[in-house]
């Protein structure tokens, strides 16, 4: 596996063996971040790492800042040589825990701009209800965009309460990812000047 493209655009990384991660491949995070487009000075979270890739892939485009979360030990020891050979280490930091440990720790590098998750297909609809969670604690920046990558037959569904809004999905091949943003508040109804309530004349 190589960085598509940036400043570190072809370079190596190193991948956990086994079955424990399952790597994006090139032609699918090359398709995104052309979705995606500029990705400079986004802080960006990357959930579910696995090699960490996706973020490493951002931050060659440009991104300011990256959190990694990932609980596997083989996938940890492959992000730290990967931060390591590409002398990056002060631009990302890793949390070694379960995503859904890692509330209380993200609240220390939050806002994020950028959102990555990247979870084994069986749990797309806990790691969406994940991301929700991260944008009902403010967690996110105001125009946050969020990746979710799942199974391209089956994407995971938002509920009629979701504080995001699915803002495209794309296919290619078995594999699927959704972009999200925040779904704008209601306007408020205050009885203030730009209400639409009409004063009683009784």
């Amino acid at each position: 596996m190589r960085v598509v493209a940036g400043q570190f655009g072809g370079r190596a990384l190193t991948t956990a063996s086994g079955e424990a991660t399952r790597p994006t491949a090139a032609r699918a995070r090359e398709a995104l971040f052309a979705i995606l487009a500029d990705v400079r000075h986004e802080r960006v979270l990357d959930l579910y790492a696995g090699s960490g890739a996706l973020g490493i892939e951002a931050l060659s485009r440009g991104a300011e800042h990256l959190v990694l979360v990932e609980s596997n030990r083989a996938a940890q020891r492959a992000i730290r040589t990967n931060l390591d050979v590409l002398g990056i280490g002060e631009r990302a930091q890793l949390l070694p825990l379960r995503a859904e440990a890692a509330l209380k720790a993200l609240t220390r590098h939050a806002p994020f701009s950028l959102v990555f998750a990247d979870p084994p297909w069986a749990d797309g609809q806990p790691a969406l209800e994940f991301l929700e969670e991260l944008a009902r604690r403010s967690l996110l920046t105001p125009a946050a965009r969020l990746v979710l990558e799942h199974a391209a037959r089956a994407a995971p569904a938002l509920g009629s309460s979701s504080p995001l809004a699915a803002l495209d999905t794309r296919r290619w091949g078995d594999t699927g990812i959704t972009l999200f943003g925040l779904r704008a508040p209601p306007p408020r109804n205050d009885g203030g000047p730009d209400s639409d309530c009409t004063p009683s004349t009784s």
